[in-house]
């Protein structure tokens, strides 16, 4: 599958040797990266966003920050973005039962495996990717209870930096990297938003 378009034939040259450092990190071709490069300041700010990124603060933890990358990009039904962040999802204690969850076929509180801080910082998450976005009071109170305001501010952030990802891969139309494309519990075919003329490798 192919995106909208084509990468540009030449790119600024610290911009080409970005992406070089990108692909050979990730052992696969950056699609995406190589598209923003038709205008370089997107490119090069992704690149300091992504490069900037929390992975973990007190309370918030790693696994805490890969569950909400997925709950954003199974929300956004973005089929790149749930490839790219559930790769090594066993590795955090992440279960099958769990992507259930995130995948909306299981409740949020079916699952005794999933701590309060998470749950909380799930549905934090869910309610800052709804369009219009929806934050409550008592979910409010509940975060200001529970969380630091810098922890605050660090998933506020991931959830806002995979959303302007999920927007941009499918406003080009990146296919999966194929980093986890052979995983049955991602679902990948239910989650393409590509219509059908581009899923059949027709170009608009």
């Amino acid at each position: 599958m192919n995106a909208y378009i084509n990468p540009p034939k030449r790119m600024p040259l610290l911009l080409r040797f970005g992406i070089w450092i990108a692909e050979r990190k990730t052992g696969r071709p950056m699609l995406a990266a190589r598209l923003l490069a038709w205008y370089p300041k997107a490119a090069i700010g992704a690149g300091v966003m992504e490069g900037l990124v929390a992975h973990k603060c007190g309370k918030v933890t790693a696994r805490l920050l890969k569950l909400v990358r997925l709950q954003v990009s199974f929300m956004a039904s973005c089929p790149f973005c749930i490839d790219m962040n559930s790769a090594g999802y066993a590795d955090f204690g992440i279960s099958d039962s769990e992507i259930e969850v995130l995948q909306g076929r299981r409740g949020l509180d079916e699952l005794d495996s999933l701590s309060r801080e998470e749950r909380l910082a799930l549905r934090y998450a869910r309610a800052l990717t709804a369009t219009p976005v929806t934050m409550d009071s008592g979910l409010l109170g509940e975060l200001l209870a529970t969380f630091s305001e810098r922890e605050m501010v660090v998933i506020a952030s991931t959830t806002a930096q995979v959303n302007f990802w999920t927007r941009m891969v499918q406003g080009l139309g990146v296919p999966p990297a194929g980093f986890s494309e052979t995983c049955s519990i991602l679902r990948l075919e239910d989650y393409a938003t590509l219509d059908t003329a581009v899923r059949s490798g027709v170009r608009p």
